[in-house]
């Protein structure tokens, strides 16, 4: 989860000047029907049941080993056009994906809606789900905030609404929510009013947040539900090496209140895949935290990961991508940086992990002590 602020939008909002874009797949895509996709919680929205996560796309500060280039522009040009080519319609991204502040960066909301423009020009009939994130700053105060944000963040996309607008972490420095001083005076949070008040607007679909513990998300679908707006997704930190969601009560919660799990990082920022070893770690800050010593605790799991993707002509991505959308109302949302990464993720559907391979690689994983995740998670 980058903590970088985006370039603000500079343009004037304007509803004439952009275009409503949602998913539905061509004919020419593997993923063709409605049955293909899934409803976000109580929404209208349905998505693809794997989406692609863009918090790579044109930062410099934690991926991209620090640099921005055309090189990586068309990369990741190319994995948005592959996606779609194989009908992943579901991109998500964040106004602080991407900074200002970084050598070369570009923000990520700014390439989606650049990628999304292009596409349209040669295929009009395609159409795209977007989801973007609000960043509870410091200096952000109440429901006003958020839509001050989401204004900037549609005119950084070239798009007039989004399909799901998502609290990117809860509002930690006490400015997510005020006293309303009255004869009966409460308690109330500023910014899921502002998600209500993006709905009723009509500048998005759905709405959701990121990175809410079980309590905060009781809390949230309570007080949407009282304004009669579904609270659509929890997106969270979950891969087979991070399972805090099932040990949290997380996941028991939104299957209990019928909210989807949106899982990010969902094969371990790539310690999943198999390409990382003891001997050749990741780059960048990643290395900090999938040491070699962590690697060579993970082996045996990646081993018998690709055992088993080998029964079913699958890669080890594949595998692990699978067993989350085995787990029922999870949908993944890996980060593609190029066409082969996001062909690869394709793979992962149409097929299922035996429920023996499910609970066996769950026990593997458990052996492996878990990596630290988004600290407000247990806030």
């Amino acid at each position: 989860m980058a903590l970088h602020l985006g370039n603000a939008c500079l343009c004037a909002f304007s509803h004439r000047k952009v275009q409503r874009i949602r998913a539905v797949a061509s004919e020419n895509f593997a993923i063709k029907t409605e049955e293909d996709k899934v409803k976000l919680g109580g929404s209208d929205l349905k998505v693809t049941k794997l989406g692609i996560g863009a918090w790579s796309w044109g930062d410099t500060s934690y991926w991209n080993n620090f640099e921005w280039d055309d090189r990586k522009m068309k990369a990741a040009k190319a994995a948005f056009d592959s996606s779609v080519d194989c009908g992943i319609t579901f991109f998500d991204t964040a106004e602080v994906y991407g900074s200002r502040f970084s050598l070369g960066a570009i923000n990520s909301e700014t390439l989606l809606g650049r990628f999304i423009k292009e596409r349209k020009e040669r295929n009009p009939e395609v159409e795209i789900s977007v989801a973007t994130k609000f960043a509870a700053l410091p200096w952000r105060l109440g429901r006003q905030s958020v839509l001050t944000a989401l204004k900037d963040s549609l005119c950084r996309l070239g798009l007039s609404s989004v399909d799901l607008y998502q609290l990117h972490w809860p509002g930690v420095w006490g400015n997510e929510g005020r006293k309303k001083l009255s004869l009966l005076e409460n308690d109330f949070s500023g910014y899921i009013d502002g998600l209500g008040d993006a709905v009723e607007q009509g500048l998005v679909k759905a709405v959701g947040v990121s990175n809410y513990n079980e309590k905060r998300l009781r809390k949230a679908y309570e007080q949407l539900g009282k304004r009669g707006v579904p609270l659509a997704s929890n997106q969270v930190n979950y891969s087979l090496i991070y399972r805090l969601p099932e040990e949290n009560g997380v996941k028991t919660t939104c299957d209990e209140l019928g909210i989807t799990l949106i899982a990010y990082s969902p094969i371990a920022q790539g310690a999943l895949t198999g390409k990382y070893t003891p001997e050749k770690p990741p780059t960048g800050p990643r290395r900090q935290i999938y040491t070699p010593e962590f690697l060579t605790r993970l082996q045996p799991l990646i081993n018998r990961i690709k055992e088993i993707g080998q029964t079913y002509s699958k890669t080890p991505t594949q595998v692990v991508l699978n067993w989350l959308i085995a787990q029922e109302n999870v949908v993944p949302i890996p980060g593609a940086k190029n066409k082969e990464q996001a062909t690869e993720f394709a793979g992962a559907l149409g097929w299922r992990l035996s429920d023996e391979e499910i609970v066996e690689l769950r026990s593997l994983a458990s052996e492996t002590k878990p990596v630290t995740g988004f600290p407000v998670e247990k806030l």
